[in-house]
């Protein structure tokens, strides 16, 4: 399945809880027998929870409504009935759960990863052996289980990465990905190879790892909605720093970045104010080695590294580069 999803509207619905029960032991010199009716079961709360091998909301999209289990009744010679089985929702890692009326942010798995209780079950009725009294020997009175809760919510994926890949087709993204970390995105040599968001985690000695995203490549015009891009835009925004990757090999390499800048701006310009690294790939082509000096002068102010995944020019020159970045963010 290619289809990306990053968002989706389901309805949650807590479970109600069991209603109580009315029974009476049969009892000698008991009147009635007494009171025997069980509690009814607690309903089941809804809890999402982190899966780190989800990468989109395709499943969310396909099943809108989600329910727990109701709490089972209460029974006689007070037994008590079953709480309702809690429903847990997985999600991929940067899921932000919104209100759908008002958008307003709930949870933030980006911040917080551990599982997230949003809606307890309703609790269980009492049996009449709770409304027993001196003056009320044989009751026959129970309460219904309370009410489970109900909510809309706006369900917003949101890469989270410590430095996001930034490039058109056939950059090479995909490519250093797969050199840099145990992600394996596919890669093929025809444009839109990538169709979601790939993640990798670059390990570093004595640091904890860099988490690498590979964005789908961006076209002129992406911030309109032209190609691939205005869906990704926004999860470029959860990046700590970016890393532009501009292929040597093609024609367009020195007005590759100003391209990409102008997208990255057109959609916000705080993207431009994240810390950034220039990447010249494919040095292993004929004639790049030029072309890389080339670049570099045309953006003097700019940190420019040449790299081939192929050879692996430039592969620990970039990594020492990726963990300064990290470092100073």
């Amino acid at each position: 399945m290619n289809t990306f999803v990053d968002e989706a509207v389901i309805e949650v619905v807590s479970g109600k809880g069991g209603n109580g029960c009315v029974a009476f032991r049969r009892e000698k010199y008991v009147p009635k027998g007494g009171p025997a009716g069980g509690d009814g079961g607690k309903g089941g709360g809804v809890i999402f929870t982190v899966r780190y091998n989800l990468r989109t909301l395709y499943h969310l999209r396909r099943n809108p409504l989600y329910k727990a289990e109701n709490g089972h009744d209460g029974e006689g010679s007070q037994r008590f009935g079953r709480n309702g089985e809690d429903l847990v929702i997985p999600v991929p890692p940067g899921t932000v759960l919104r209100d759908a009326e008002t958008n307003a942010a709930i949870h933030d798995f980006a911040k917080d990863q551990s599982d997230f209780l949003f809606l307890k079950g309703g609790n269980g009725g009492w049996g009449n052996i709770h409304f027993k009294s001196s003056v009320n020997q044989a009751p026959r009175r129970a309460l219904p289980g309370k009410e489970g809760e109900a909510r809309r919510l706006r369900v917003v994926l949101e890469i989270v990465a410590d430095i996001g890949f930034v490039g058109f087709p056939n950059a090479g993204k995909s490519s250093l990905l797969d050199r840099l970390t145990n992600a394996r995105p596919k890669i093929a040599p025809y444009p839109f190879t990538t169709k979601i968001p790939n993640l990798g985690a670059l390990a570093l000695p004595d640091r904890r790892d860099i988490i690498l995203a590979d964005i789908p490549g961006l076209i002129e015009g992406a911030h309109t909605g032209v190609g691939l891009g205005i869906d990704f835009l926004k999860h470029i925004s959860r990046t700590s720093a970016l890393a532009f990757l501009i292929d040597l090999t093609d024609e367009s390499y020195l007005r590759a970045f100003a391209a990409l800048r102008l997208e990255l701006r057109a959609f916000s310009k705080d993207l431009l104010k994240k810390k950034r690294l220039i990447i010249g790939t494919k040095l292993d082509g004929e004639g790049t080695e030029a072309r890389l000096t080339e670049l570099r002068m045309s953006l003097p102010k700019e940190k420019v590294i040449g790299i081939s995944v192929f050879s692996g020019a430039g592969i620990d020159t970039l990594t020492t580069e990726f963990d300064r970045m990290v470092l100073q963010t």
